[in-house]
């Protein structure tokens, strides 16, 4: 049984342990191609406010009787995204999130308020913790086929929706799936809306990674407050960047004030999903924006489709067919064998695997990757198809 130091520092094993695990996950950086976590970052000015329990409990639009927070630089990290996802002034509410996961809770549970006896509707690609979102809120669902390049299938959509006619719709949209890169095709969802008359729907966006893409491109696809959705989930740790997991949830604020209870305790509004929240990742997402900057992104994204495109060039040299969707850094390509998933840290489903040309993925890293694909001989025994 380990020992527990009782003194103020730790001991030299205790101090050994932490050694070797900061080099383990050092080494492991290197070969984490796989996963939308970028490594592209510099928070070291910021690492002083670890000494303080930052703590940005409620509303950040509200004065809260619990003084150690960062509301005014939340409040400006939300304001910027604002823009970025064309939300109109004054009429749109957000806050900093734990990520993508509680941004998606948050605008199922907005539509769920909205319309309690509503319907949510999800493809067969949407990631896995939606389905627990629903079982969580026990909101009525049905799956909706996806197209094979990941999209949702608007026919099938669009024949479910005929038959439940009487109950109000809410979409949860992809905008960028999590093993191709799909984004659903918003437009042609409220087309079907309009052709069946129903009025009462309510689409969220799931933006987890693309949120950061998409606005930085000159032909995005419809996907924001502009194209007709009701809220957004974008993810913090992913292009942007953070140590620790973080995101952003957006939403029309007539939905949130629907939602809002006065709190006495803390002297503040219930708006958010949780109570007690982080107020330093608030800190490094301001820091991001205002340091790297607008431009900064869109050069940084401008970049991974560069780097993208060279993944695939590379890949389809040694046999392999990749390809990736349009405004999309996800390059997916046959799954390699079990051996290179764990070395390479790939994200496997059945005969498909995938690299996300996330900012700190280099060249030289696609290289190594694709060299050692090149030699890979997979295991016959190997289960494929299943996960």
């Amino acid at each position: 049984m380990a020992q527990i130091s009782t003194g103020s520092s730790p001991t030299a094993e205790d101090q050994r342990r932490l050694d070797d695990l900061y080099e383990m996950l050092r080494r492991e950086s290197e070969h984490s191609v796989g996963y939308p976590c970028n490594q592209l970052f510099d928070y070291g000015p910021l690492y002083r406010f670890l000494d303080l329990p930052v703590n940005n409990i409620g509303d950040p639009y509200v004065t809260s009787n619990f003084h150690v927070n960062t509301h005014p630089f939340e409040r400006e990290v939300v304001e910027t995204l604002g823009r970025l996802t064309r939300a109109p002034a004054g009429s749109f509410w957000g806050y900093v999130t734990s990520g993508g996961t509680e941004g998606n809770l948050y605008g199922i549970f907005l539509g769920r308020e909205l319309f309690p006896g509503g319907v949510v509707y999800y493809s067969e690609d949407t990631h896995y913790s939606v389905n627990k979102i629903l079982r969580c809120l026990q909101v009525r669902n049905i799956m909706i086929k996806s197209d094979p390049d990941g999209r949702m299938d608007l026919d099938d959509l669009r024949e479910t929706l005929k038959i439940h006619r009487d109950v109000p719709p809410i979409i949860f949209a992809n905008i960028g799936t999590t093993m191709k890169g799909a984004i659903d095709d918003v437009a042609g969802i409220r087309r079907i809306f309009d052709d069946l008359a129903i009025h009462a729907h309510y689409i969220h966006s799931d933006a987890a990674l693309s949120g950061m893409i998409l606005p930085f491109v000159d032909d995005p696809q419809p996907w924001d407050f502009s194209d007709g959705v009701d809220s957004i989930a974008i993810s913090g740790h992913k292009m942007i960047g953070s140590p620790m997991p973080c995101g952003v949830a957006l939403a029309k604020k007539s939905h949130v004030d629907r939602i809002a209870r006065n709190i006495e305790y803390v002297g503040t509004l219930d708006t958010t999903v949780l109570g007690s929240r982080n107020g330093v990742t608030p800190l490094f997402l301001w820091y991001a924006l205002r340091t790297v900057g607008l431009e900064g992104f869109r050069r940084r994204v401008e970049s991974c489709f560069e780097t993208a495109d060279y993944a695939i060039r590379r890949l389809k040299e040694i046999g392999r067919d990749a390809w990736r969707h349009r405004n999309s850094i996800t390059v997916v390509f046959p799954r390699p064998s079990m051996r290179l998933i764990r070395r390479w840290q790939l994200a496997p489903h059945r005969h498909d695997a995938h690299v996300i040309v996330m900012p700190h993925v280099t060249r030289e890293q696609i290289d190594r990757l694709v060299e050692d694909i090149a030699g890979d001989t997979p295991d016959p025994t190997e289960e494929r198809g299943t996960s």
